[in-house]
């Protein structure tokens, strides 16, 4: 099995050291095409407005000057002999959970390789306290990674359907096991906004990360997570509201 893992922590990102372990449990034919930097927020974003550069590090290890989608693309046409077989994004340095994939550059790569016609799958690892810089822990996403993985190879994916992975902020023997569960959703009208002013007397903002109330269901990603479950979602390129569409026909008929 053929794997290409990216990212949108970028290449020198220790989950994606993680990502590599856990792909190798798998197969030794492993490639890895991710970010130069730091690209998280990034979504499903192409780079058109300037050109993406390629840097090659070592056999099967490249880099790109763009975004994840660029990553995964530059991978299909120019990096790989062949196509993978499997497209692992991750693991990213927090969450991806409810309304966040959309804005998720590890989603986003997972996606890209959804386009074409490849198994994908992100994985992220859950943190809960603010500021913690580089020591994010990894022990949940390196313990169960595998596990969570491994029944996914065995099962026929959707057309234009992802598999999204979360897991808990816990040490590894703390997790209580994998749920498949549906996608949760935040109230993003009670996010946080930080306001301060640089040295030369100029105001900016950071967007905050304080926790964002939400309303989940009985089976969320959300309320799985809480509970100390690594969670599995699977997510659909198809945006469309069917429910929807039919009163819309009615009335542009």
């Amino acid at each position: 099995m053929r794997i290409l893992l990216t990212n949108d922590d970028g290449i020198n990102a220790p989950g994606l050291t993680v990502l590599e372990r856990i792909a190798r449990q798998f197969s030794d034919d492993v490639w890895i095409c991710a970010p130069a930097e730091e690209q998280s927020g990034a979504g499903h974003s192409l780079t058109l407005t300037k050109p993406v550069r390629l840097r090659q590090h070592a056999e099967r290890r490249f880099s790109v000057s763009g975004t994840p989608t660029d990553a995964v693309t530059m991978a299909l046409r120019k990096v790989m002999p062949q196509a993978p077989d499997l497209i692992l994004s991750g693991v990213n340095r927090g969450a991806n959970l409810g309304d966040d994939v959309t804005y998720s550059g590890t989603v986003a790569a997972a996606m890209e390789g959804t386009l074409a016609g490849i198994p994908s799958i992100a994985l992220s690892q859950v943190y809960t306290k603010e500021g913690v810089g580089n020591n994010v822990r990894f022990d949940a996403a390196e313990d169960w990674g595998a596990r969570a993985i491994a029944p996914l190879l065995e099962t026929p994916f959707a057309a234009r359907t992802l598999i999204n992975i979360n897991f808990p902020p816990l040490p590894a023997a703390e997790v209580r096991g994998i749920k498949a569960v549906r996608q949760g959703f935040h109230d993003y009208a009670r996010g946080s906004l930080v306001e301060a002013v640089d040295p030369r007397g100029f105001p900016y903002f950071w967007f905050g990360l304080h926790g964002i109330e939400h309303t989940p269901g009985h089976d969320t990603d959300l309320e799985a997570i809480a509970e100390g479950f690594v969670t599995v979602t699977p997510l659909q390129l198809d945006l469309t509201h069917e429910g929807s569409l039919a009163g819309l026909k009615a009335r542009y008929a």
